[in-house]
C-alpha cells in the first residue's frame, strides 16, 4: 500500500499500523459499513477498503487537507473511501457502522485549548490527552449496529482503564485486541517531565505500549 502526505498532513507512524491491522482483521461481510474517524493520510481507511473489498468505507476528519490527501491514497491505490471534513461524528449524523475506527490525537499539552489549525491538530490533545478519546468513547454507541464494533488506538500513557470504562458506561462489552512497548515517540519524549508531574508517567521511565482498545455492541451482525 503506497500513502502520500502532504505538507500539513500527519505522516502514519506505528499507531496507525497497529489500528490498520486490528481492523482488517474483522470478520466483515459484503455491505458493512466502516468508520474511520481523525483519519488523517487516510492510511486506516484506504486499509481497511483493501482488507474489506466489498464493504462501504467512510473516513473524516476537521483538517481540509487531510480529506482532500485522504481521497488522493484511495485512488492512488484504487479502492473507493468515502471522505468527509467535520467534527467527529457531526458529518454521519444519524448514521450507524459496523465497524468505527480511530487514532485520535493523544499527546497530553499544556495548551488551555485544542488547536484549531495547523499540523498540531493531529497530535495536541488537551491536559490528559484525552480531549479527543473522551468524546470518541462516549458517542461512538450511538453510531454502531448491533454487533458493531469500535476500535481506538491510544498510548498507555493516557490511561487505559478511562477509555474501557467509558465504552462500557456506554453499554459496549470492552477489551484490549493489540498492545506493543516500545519507547516513548519524540513527542512524549519532549514532554516527559511533564507527564511525570502530572502522575501520567512513572518517574525515569522512558517506554509506553501503544494500545487498541474494543468495544462491541450487544446483539447479532445484520449480516
Amino acid at each position: 500500500m503506497r500513502i502520500v502526505t502532504p505538507p500539513g498532513v500527519f505522516h502514519p507512524i506505528s499507531d496507525t499500523w497497529l489500528l490498520a491491522g486490528a481492523l482488517g482483521a474483522l470478520p466483515l461481510g459484503p455491505g458493512a459499513r466502516v468508520l474511520d474517524l481523525c483519519t488523517g493520510s487516510g492510511a486506516v481507511a484506504v486499509a481497511a477498503a483493501a482488507a474489506h473489498p466489498a464493504a462501504e468505507v467512510s473516513a473524516v476528519d476537521l483538517s481540509r487537507r487531510a480529506v482532500w490527501t485522504a481521497r488522493a491514497n484511495a485512488r492512488l491505490n484504487g479502492v473507493r473511501v468515502r471522505a468527509l471534513r467535520g467534527d467527529l461524528f457531526a458529518p454521519v449524523a444519524g448514521e450507524r457502522f459496523d465497524a468505527v475506527s480511530a487514532n485520535p490525537p493523544y499527546v497530553p499539552s499544556d495548551l488551555t485549548a485544542l488547536p484549531r489549525r495547523g499540523l498540531a491538530r493531529a497530535w495536541e490533545a488537551g491536559w490528559t490527552g484525552r480531549a479527543l478519546l473522551d468524546r470518541i468513547a462516549a458517542e461512538v454507541p450511538a453510531h454502531l449496529r448491533p454487533g458493531g464494533v469500535v476500535l481506538l488506538v491510544q498510548s498507555s500513557v493516557n490511561g487505559v482503564d478511562a477509555t474501557l470504562r467509558t465504552l462500557e458506561g456506554g453499554g459496549l462489552a470492552a477489551d484490549v485486541v493489540a498492545r506493543r512497548r516500545g519507547p516513548l515517540g519524540p513527542l512524549l519524549t519532549a514532554r516527559a517531565a511533564l507527564l511525570e508531574a502530572r502522575g501520567l508517567l512513572a518517574p525515569g521511565r522512558r517506554e509506553e505500549d501503544l494500545v487498541v482498545v474494543r468495544g462491541r455492541r450487544p446483539g447479532a451482525p445484520a449480516r
